[in-house]
């Protein structure tokens, strides 16, 4: 299990910006999730959930996504291979 933490979560999206997506915190009363409007690549976070729910959306969205691998460095690499081989558990995440 990935540690649900802040430099964990900066890792993440360091990832997801490598790959062409675009990690946005915004205000509202709204899960997390990705959002495709026509060719942009945005996944929107509540601003307001903790670092542990914000990581495990991201985790779930990593893995329900189809990234370039040939846009990641290795480090980017090994993270994306730890990503899709976690299991999430939002009961210990919300």
């Amino acid at each position: 299990m990935m540690k649900l933490t802040q430099h964990t979560l900066d890792k993440i999206e360091d990832l997801l910006t490598m790959a062409g997506y675009k990690v946005r915190n915004e205000k509202g009363n709204f899960k997390s999730g990705t959002c495709q409007i026509e060719t942009s690549k945005i996944i929107v976070l509540n601003k307001f959930a903790p670092v542990e729910a914000k990581v495990s959306y991201l985790i779930e969205a990593i893995q329900g996504l189809n990234l370039d691998e040939t846009l990641l460095y290795e480090k980017n690499l090994k993270l994306l291979q730890e990503i899709r081989q976690t299991e999430i558990n939002f009961s210990s995440a919300s």
